[in-house]
């Protein structure tokens, strides 16, 4: 990983010193760096042991990090990890500018890899998860969103990168098609259980832990699962707080919150989660045993089990 970001730091250096400020601001803000770590294991997993994994693992950080840069300025968003967004720091125009800029130093980044699948893999992932982004701007205020086209903006916004990465690792170690479908199907799952939890915790969590507003999704009008839920099993009077919250964006988030402490809501999502994260774990049995599947089999755990 300390390879990787030496890679992201080099490659952020631009004569244009506000994409080195705003690149530098992101990077120093930290976070999981799953999707990267992703690239590498797999890679790892299956016996690789060169270098280019370090170069496309950061071309899944900047294809990340250019969505939130894009995802902040779509939903006029003031804090992430804890901090201000790059957004209210230095403007919606800059903050896309550069998302445009780390978009196209990635696929720069890609060719240079010199491997054409890999190509393939990932920028038929940005597509996708433009898709992904339109589609869930469909969604916004719609009260009638059914699970299907909630689990549709899943799998394209945030499943298809970790699904990406995980393939990309296989790619790159000169994997079977088979462990490669199998590495693919690991990320896709994974990186849903993943996103089930970022909606549990958007009415479970601590603000202070979390980073960002508890209720954000809500706030945004974005259907969420435990928003669903709730409508689905709850009182006719919970369904019609819950849609009037969607559609207005600005409901009685507390109302709203026990409405879906008093249902199954969280309780459903993260079960759904914990289902995921099983597929996710049974398609590991395609890849030989070793410390760096051990971990892969330990994200399985920590996806579903974080409290941020």
């Amino acid at each position: 990983m300390k390879a990787v970001d030496a890679v992201i730091r080099a490659r952020l250096n631009s004569d244009v010193v506000l994409i080195r400020t705003i690149g530098e601001y992101i990077v120093s803000a930290g976070g999981k760096r799953m999707r990267p770590a992703l690239v590498l294991l797999v890679a790892r997993a299956l016996g690789y042991q060169g270098s280019t994994h370090h170069l496309l693992a950061a071309v899944v950080e900047f294809i990340h990090t250019a969505t939130l840069l894009h995802d902040d300025v779509v939903d006029e968003s003031d804090m992430r990890r804890g901090r201000s967004t790059a957004n209210a720091m230095f403007g919606n125009a800059a903050s896309v500018l550069v998302g445009d800029y780390l978009y196209s130093r990635s696929f720069e980044m890609m060719v240079e890899s010199n491997s054409m699948p890999a190509m393939t893999v990932l920028s038929a992932a940005t597509t996708v998860i433009a898709e992904g982004e339109v589609l869930q701007l469909l969604n916004v205020h719609d009260p009638d969103v059914s699970l299907d086209r909630y689990l549709q903006v899943v799998r394209y916004k945030t499943a298809k990168l970790f699904e990406a990465a995980a393939e990309v690792g296989a790619i790159v170690a000169g994997a079977t098609a088979q462990q490669q479908a199998a590495a693919a199907a690991y990320g896709r799952h994974i990186g849903t259980a993943f996103q089930l939890i970022d909606d549990v915790l958007d009415y479970s969590g601590n603000v202070d832990v979390l980073g960002k507003s508890v209720g954000d999704d809500l706030r945004e009008g974005k259907p969420t699962l435990p928003l669903i839920r709730t409508m689905e099993v709850g009182t006719a009077e919970q369904r019609t707080l819950i849609q009037d919250a969607i559609r207005n964006g600005d409901g009685d988030f507390t109302a709203v919150a026990r409405a879906i402490q008093q249902t199954d809501a969280l309780a459903y999502t993260r079960q759904a989660a914990v289902a995921e994260a099983e597929i996710a774990r049974q398609a590991l049995a395609d890849l030989p045993v070793s410390v760096h599947q051990e971990t892969l089999l330990k994200f399985c755990s920590f996806a579903v089990e974080r409290d941020r």
